[in-house]
């Protein structure tokens, strides 16, 4: 009986997807194919199709995953609606699963996750409520600007560094 949720499948979609992103280490998106995969996964090529249209579905499942990963660090936040501005946590998960982060940057999904846990409150009252998505953006590209030279450099800063580090931009700002 082939239940959906079987351990087999779930076994061969691990496999597929860590062989997909050790190759992403080494290589572009387009760079890959499911022949590569399957022979360094050691399945058939049934069963790569089985579970994926073709590489960039691959890649999506992938990061829709990684999208509930991150949500989760802050599911408190967002199910109690509160933002604690708390990126240590953040920080120290992007720490301990650096090649999860890395992959995260160059699959793009960064530009698929939700800014809700953007303070905006905050941005209200520092920023008189004027052109809150001119700072959401500058935000965001200045806070993934700053992951991304960390993870390039290894990570050697420890997340509370990094804290520091980003509350030192906003010295003056409220963020404490």
């Amino acid at each position: 009986m082939n239940i959906p949720n079987n351990k087999r499948k779930k076994d061969s979609q691990l496999k597929i997807e860590k062989v997909f992103v050790n190759l992403l280490r080494t290589k572009e998106i387009h760079e890959i194919n499911v022949t590569d995969i399957v022979k360094l996964a050691k399945v058939n090529r049934s069963t790569f199709y089985a579970n994926y249209i073709d590489i960039y579905d691959l890649a999506e499942k992938i990061g829709n995953n990684m999208i509930n990963e991150i949500e989760r660090i802050y599911a408190d936040e967002r199910d109690n609606q509160y933002n604690s501005d708390d990126y240590l946590k953040l920080f120290k998960h992007i720490k301990d699963n650096q090649l999860f982060y890395k992959t995260l940057f160059k699959l793009k999904i960064d530009q698929k996750i939700e800014t809700t846990a953007y303070d905006t409150y905050l941005s209200k009252k520092i920023y008189n409520d004027e052109f809150i998505d001119y700072h959401i953006e500058f935000f965001k590209a200045g806070f993934n600007a700053i992951i991304k030279k960390w993870l390039s450099n290894d990570c050697k800063e420890t997340p509370e560094e990094m804290m520091e580090i980003i509350k030192s931009e906003y010295k003056g700002k409220c963020l404490d």
